[in-house]
């Protein structure tokens, strides 16, 4: 970094103050509610915040404190969940509310120490909360972050490499103020997500133009290294829409692995091998793709009107198209549903 690391602070803390983005988890008078900013960083775990705004309105409605949180069905918080994506951080947070609940009398602790004894609390999301919610001199390094340091100190290794890593992790403690900690960090983040991006960072309108010495040496848009896209497998999926009257067949996945415990109609590896008769009963109805970060989907579905016979499996019923609504599924289940006709 260029310059000195106070008068750095000085100008990014203006800055923010002036510019920063009306999130429904801060507070301009002040501190924020702790239980927002937790419930907003699991949100935020590889989520866009434009994307996270509309499903943590209704979620903060739903469950408005941690105990209503930590009473709720596993199923109904999924539900809450549905189409965010990344259920584990949904099963996660309930699980950290009942033990907030339960170790900490329904305080969000303000330690990182504490924090990260919570499920589903890691480095990240630890200093995220007790600096956002509690303004402790904790510090963060995430995407935004990571990227905004890199330039600052033209840090040419990959971000996410070791030795990296817990380089970008002491520069950040070493640049947290023991004040104003959560604007600080919260001013990071936001340089990161709307003036220092990944491409064509807007450096002519930067705050800490005069402290970056990636922009100095004229490397903004070399730094930070890009690891190479490695190829991602294809998974194909067979979806069946097996419907009787009002009534449709939907099966619940198993509790471990990704969509636990949520529900689909009857899904099975590609290719399905039926006999001629329960082949004809098929209609086929349409694809949906589904990409993940290190997997991508498809999914063929079909739909039935009539008898056919599936391979067996767990934990099937039969529901009406309204009950539907209930139960949680994921986004390409979800997807599918629309392809049979059902708003889900």
């Amino acid at each position: 970094m260029l310059g000195s690391v106070t008068r750095f602070r000085q100008r990014l803390l203006q800055w923010y103050l002036a510019n920063r983005r009306d999130l429904p988890w801060r507070n301009f008078r002040g501190l924020p509610e702790a239980y927002h900013v937790m419930v907003s960083e699991f949100m935020l775990q590889q989520t866009q915040v434009k994307t996270v705004l509309p499903y943590f309105q209704r979620f903060i409605a739903k469950f408005p404190d941690v105990q209503a949180l930590a009473e709720a069905d596993e199923q109904e918080v999924l539900k809450a969940w549905q189409g965010l994506g990344y259920y584990s951080r949904a099963r996660n947070l309930r699980r950290a509310a009942g033990e907030i609940c339960d170790r900490f009398e329904r305080r969000v602790p303000g330690t990182v120490e504490e924090l990260r004894s919570l499920p589903g609390i890691g480095r990240y999301t630890a200093g995220a909360i007790a600096s956002l919610a509690h303004d402790a001199a904790a510090p963060i390094v995430d995407g935004n972050v990571a990227r905004v340091i890199c330039r600052l100190d033209l840090i040419r290794e990959n971000p996410k490499e070791k030795n990296a890593v817990e380089l970008l992790w002491r520069r950040a403690e070493e640049l947290v103020p023991q004040k104003q900690a959560g604007d600080f960090n919260s001013a990071l983040m936001e340089l990161g997500a709307t003036v220092c991006t990944p491409r064509n960072p807007s450096c002519l309108v930067c705050p800490v133009r005069k402290h970056c010495a990636a922009a100095e040496a004229g490397m903004q848009d070399k730094i930070p290294q890009v690891r190479e896209k490695r190829s991602v497998p294809t998974v194909r999926r067979v979806v069946i829409g097996l419907q009787k009257g009002d009534q449709w067949l939907i099966e619940q996945r198993p509790a471990n692995g990704r969509w636990a415990s949520m529900w689909q109609f009857p899904t099975f590896p590609w290719p399905l091998k039926l006999n001629g008769a329960n082949r004809k009963a098929l209609r086929k109805i349409g694809s949906v793709r589904h990409a993940l970060t290190h997997r991508r989907y498809v999914f063929t579905a079909y739909h039935c009107a009539g008898k056919i016979e599936l391979p067996a499996a767990e934990n099937r019923r039969w529901v009406t198209a309204k009950k539907l609504m209930e139960y949680p599924m994921s986004k390409p289940q979800g997807e599918l549903g629309k392809l049979l006709g059902l708003n889900l």
